[in-house]
């Protein structure tokens, strides 16, 4: 094999997954936005999305900002060479992190540090198989820790919020795949995908799950009982009413492909892996010997193209919904924070600041490295690059997922004075009484919607403790029209706690047996 080749091929599978969404994602999301309802908040965060891929199209950068932790399944014919494919793999990884197309997301688990190019202890993740065809299949997928963080596994019998026992049958699995649905809420960037593992063991049953992540959205499932199934589930899930990124709505799930192996006698496990909108997922057909590519796969059907023209009509019925937008520019007042309340839509000007897990937990027991004092927080980790005069540019910024900071925000927000956190899946009822107490505001932003907010970004003004990892760090951007939700408010109130509770409702309507 030319490894070189291959290298390369592999370079381009890794920056084509990052920036460019498959075609059967593309007609799953432009089917959800015709059945949404205009005008309503779901409606606006569709038209968000799509212009998102769109910027990400024209741009050739990530479509989200958390590229996640790569998983490559490749197929090779007998004799190949799986150990100079696998340095090969590492290297394109490599370099696709040094362009800023995924971003340095591998971190020690015992010292917290970024080994900066997305490699070290198992990662990326690569999984061969043998087989007897001519070519090597090879697929990759980078799911973010958002959508990975709802992956969930039961195991039957078990007692289930709203559904009552799942027993070892197949309508038991059927409750299980509901519950599933509903426990990832917006927190994962609904309207997301699942995979579907019946049996195995706890590790074998996810990789089942994570696998049927690479079927098409649109196949059918050759096992009649597993396809009536999934029909069943993308009828009535979309009942719940979570809606995208939690908000409430027409669309809460966009496919649900599912699998099955045997099990052993004392355990019965039903796995699943919740993947967000930005589905990011495709492979290539590669010729063993050259290492060029031969074939792109996914390709099937009908491309949607959110063109110049498309991109302009989503915005522009987004700004419809967004008639009385409030304008906020820190430092912000508490009177200022006092007057919102769930549902409005602000814009931020001016400066803010990036704080994840490590300068959550850092905060908790140091001073802050800038005042802080009327200041919003934005939960992001972006991704970056510094040019050759030293200046870091932002290529991509959505949110992050908040509730891992719940165990802190509300003391943080108290202790410093911030006034508004940006994250997306809201946060839980420590936060939401530190927020009427202390006079703050939770703003959720679209999950997923790098580019849409990178380009919100007018400057990088600082960066303070690098040593956390670029993710990881507290930058300081200026920022202009960034849009958002008022879903937490000063006066107790929490859209979030709202759509669990009625989605919770409509989760009990499914207990009796169907199966």
């Amino acid at each position: 094999m030319n490894i070189e080749k291959f290298q390369e091929s592999m370079y381009k599978l890794i920056v084509e997954t990052s920036t460019k969404l498959p075609r059967d994602v593309r007609r799953a999301i432009k089917t959800a936005k015709e059945r949404e309802s205009a005008g309503t908040r779901s409606a606006m965060s569709l038209a968000t999305i799509t212009n998102n891929i769109k910027m990400a199209d024209d741009n050739v950068s990530p479509i989200c900002q958390d590229t996640g932790l790569p998983t490559f399944k490749i197929k090779t014919p007998v004799g190949a060479n799986q150990l100079v494919m696998k340095e090969a793999i590492k290297n394109a990884i490599a370099q696709a992190t040094k362009d800023g197309k995924l971003r340095p997301n591998s971190v020690d688990s015992l010292t917290g540090e970024n080994s900066g190019d997305n490699l070290g202890g198992g990662t990326p993740v690569i999984k061969f198989e043998q087989w007897e065809k001519d070519y090597i299949d090879a697929r990759l997928i980078l799911k973010g820790g958002g959508c990975e963080n709802k992956n969930i596994q039961y195991s039957l019998p078990c007692e289930l919020d709203g559904l009552g026992r799942a027993g070892r049958d197949l309508d038991g699995i059927r409750k299980c795949i509901m519950h599933s649905v509903y426990q990832a809420q917006g927190q994962g960037c609904s309207a997301g995908f699942i995979g579907v593992g019946i049996g195995g063991d706890r590790s074998s049953g996810y990789d089942l799950a994570k696998e049927q992540l690479f079927r098409s959205v649109e196949d059918v499932n050759p096992n009649e009982d597993l396809h009536k199934l999934e029909e069943y589930v993308m009828n009535h899930a979309n009942e719940l009413g979570i809606g995208t990124m939690g908000f409430g709505g027409e669309t809460t799930l966009l496919g649900c492909k599912v699998g099955v192996m045997n099990r052993i006698p004392a355990s019965f496990f039903v796995s699943v892996a919740y993947n967000c909108w930005a589905f990011r997922r495709l492979g290539v057909a590669v010729n063993p010997e050259t290492g060029e590519i031969n074939e792109w796969m996914y390709q099937e059907g009908e491309n949607i193209d959110f063109g110049a023209t498309e991109a302009e009509k989503e915005t522009a019925a987004a700004a419809e919904t967004k008639s009385e937008v409030i304008t906020l520019q820190a430092p912000i007042t508490e009177d200022q924070i006092r007057s919102l309340k769930v549902g409005d839509v602000v814009q931020i000007n001016g400066r803010m600041y990036t704080g994840r897990d490590a300068i959550h937990h850092h905060l908790m027991e140091h001073d802050a490295p800038v005042d802080l004092n009327g200041q919003v927080i934005y939960h992001c980790g972006p991704v970056m690059l510094k040019d050759g005069e030293g200046n870091w540019h932002v290529k991509a910024a959505g949110p992050t997922t908040s509730i891992r900071e719940e165990p802190y925000q509300g003391d943080i927000m108290k202790k410093f004075g911030i006034r508004a956190v940006i994250g997306k899946g809201g946060m839980g009822p420590k936060t939401l009484a530190a927020l009427k107490e202390h006079g703050g505001v939770y703003l959720n932003a679209i999950g997923g919607a790098a580019q849409y907010y990178a380009d919100c970004i007018k400057a990088v003004e600082g960066v303070d403790l690098m040593e956390f990892g670029i993710p990881e760090a507290m930058w300081h951007l200026k920022v202009e029209g960034f849009t958002a939700v008022v879903t937490m408010d000063s006066h107790g109130n929490s859209l979030h706690a709202d759509v669990d509770k009625s989605s919770l409702e409509k989760l009990a309507m499914f207990k009796e047996r169907v199966f």
